[in-house]
């Protein structure tokens, strides 16, 4: 069975790997010169693919970002700069041979239903190198071409934007922050990179404004006790904790929990609207300089843009002008794929129609799926891998989507949420831990703590109470590790190798038991609170 896979990033890596653990044959196009996606740094913009300033560091940590069967390398640093993200995807590039299933220099043009496609499910693949043209027949496509290429700018959305005679761009043009020396420097939107590009504008800037409509929960990549956030935030323990307690102590629990750093409303920061919705679908930023900055004066934060000047902003509620030279728009992306037609994946309201983020609903034959278009709060190199485990068994037959029926009723479900006007990286978040296990289970790849609570207990105590790194998804089931039980074991060790550079006679790790502890404490708690 032969599989197209559009992109060599992150997405399409996985793909690859998993379509040769199940016996198809894949090839992948990657318009550039080499894999990476994202994480490739160019110091041009290149049309059609992601760009990152050189700065960008993982916002999860490597343990929790590994594939499932290929962990980091133990010297690797908790949080990875992009350029040892990328030696991780090309060692696992290479480690697994998939280069020799990459077309590089070769753009997807267009792809098509085949003409007999109702009945063999296959699909016309034009792609282009070299200014010459091919067409392919291929029995499937996974989609991994991301969604970090199309810039949204909504300028409409910004009243005198046409007057203002100062420098405006998107974030996605933006390299070094020497192009913000000695200016003031409004940042417009509080995602990631827009907290990240005010941070380092910051540092050379005469003054930095962040204006945020709705504003934001913010994390440090620097948890409780120093450990990792997702390592202590995602384990099964809280997982289960935040979707089994009554919706509204749920929310109170993260308010409280996200709060105990820095109280957000005295930085300005606390989210609009209503509260428990807030909660649920804002995505945290990710930034451990951001508070320290604002104590410092070195980032003001300020409502929406109400309207533009010739040099200067107003502000929503602020009747004082602000002197503005340079503004980065930080607004996301859209959602494009430019290469299929509109019949095959229906984009409404920046928000794809697609069975479990992955497969159209209305296709006669399931060959196609998309992969790696989904928000979560955690990483995503595990999500695609589950992804592409189930959607190339899907494509061999070995598992089943439901009547097409049901895919739609469970779409539209998801489509409700945007009564409440929440925009497509909203709509597109659902639980990190709860997906996968999902996916999982389809594959028959979830694991059973209770299963080995009787044969291998400190296995099992470390699956529940400790992080949910992605080797649990390769203890059983189709595409087993033998390596995952020592993978999970030895987690700690690899996250604290690169830290412990200095390590005083008598000190001791205490992160495990120390979590395990905490665990139990918060698991009697929910109990307490679920039947009362």
């Amino acid at each position: 069975m032969r599989v197209a896979v559009v992109g060599a990033g992150v997405s399409g890596l996985t793909a690859t790997k998993c379509c040769l653990d199940e016996g198809l044959e894949p090839t992948c196009f990657e318009q550039s010169r080499d894999i990476g996606g994202l994480w490739r740094y160019t110091e041009h913009i290149e049309a059609g693919r992601p760009s990152l300033y050189p700065s960008v560091i993982s916002n999860t940590s490597k343990e929790m970002s590994a594939f499932s069967d290929f962990p980091y390398p133990e010297d690797f640093p908790v949080f990875l700069p992009n350029a040892r993200f990328l030696n991780y995807l090309q060692r696992y590039a290479e480690h697994f041979g998939l280069r020799k299933h990459i077309k590089f220099g070769t753009t997807v043009v267009s792809i098509r239903k085949h003409p007999d496609f109702a009945t063999t499910g296959q699909w016309d693949v034009v792609t282009e190198a070299e200014g010459k043209q091919t067409l392919h027949v291929f029995d499937a496509v996974m989609v991994c071409s991301g969604n970090f290429s199309e810039p949204y700018l909504p300028l409409h959305c910004f009243p005198g934007i046409e007057r203002f005679q100062g420098q405006y761009f998107h974030s996605r043009q933006y390299k070094h922050p020497d192009v913000f020396q000695g200016k003031r420097v409004l940042v417009v939107g509080m995602g990631n990179s827009g907290v990240d590009i005010a941070v380092e504008a910051s540092r050379v800037a005469t003054k930095v404004t962040v204006s945020t409509s709705r504003g934001a929960w913010v994390f440090g990549r620097v948890f409780d006790h120093g450990y990792p956030w997702d390592m202590v935030f995602n384990t099964r323990l809280m997982s289960l904790i935040r979707n089994s307690l009554p919706r509204p102590l749920s929310w109170g629990l993260i308010n409280y929990r996200v709060n105990q750093w820095f109280n957000h409303k005295n930085y300005g920061l606390q989210p609009e609207g209503v509260f428990f919705m807030s909660c649920l679908v804002r995505e945290p930023v990710l930034n451990d300089d951001l508070p320290s900055y604002i104590l410092t004066g070195r980032i003001t934060i300020k409502p929406g843009v109400k309207e533009f000047k010739d040099n200067s902003v107003v502000f929503h509620n602020c009747p004082e002008e602000e002197p503005i030279d340079i503004v980065v728009f930080c607004t996301g992306y859209n959602v494009s794929f430019p290469f299929l037609e509109e019949a095959v994946i229906k984009v409404e309201n920046k928000h794809a129609s697609l069975y479990k983020y992955v497969f159209p609903t209305h296709l006669q034959r399931p060959t196609l799926a998309v992969l790696g278009l989904i928000k979560t709060l955690g990483a995503m190199m595990p999500v695609t891998e589950v992804q592409a485990r189930w959607v190339t068994r899907v494509f061999k037959g070995l598992c089943r989507l439901p009547p097409q029926s049901l895919m739609e009723k469970e779409v539209n479900e998801k489509k409700k949420n945007q009564v409440f006007g929440l925009s497509f990286d909203e709509v597109l978040k659902t639980e990190w831990l709860v997906y996968m296990d999902e996916l999982a289970s389809f594959i028959g790849a979830k694991p059973s703590v209770l299963g080995l609570l009787c044969r291998d207990p400190r296995l099992a105590l470390t699956i529940f109470f400790g992080p949910c790194t992605p080797y649990q998804y390769r203890l059983g089931g189709p595409g087993r590790w033998e390596g995952a039980r020592q993978a999970i074991l030895t987690q700690w060790d690899r996250t604290l190798k690169p830290t412990r550079t200095r390590v005083p006679a008598s000190s001791s790790s205490l992160c495990p038991s120390l979590l395990t502890v905490v665990g139990v404490l918060l698991l009697l708690a929910a109990l307490v609170f679920g039947f009362q």
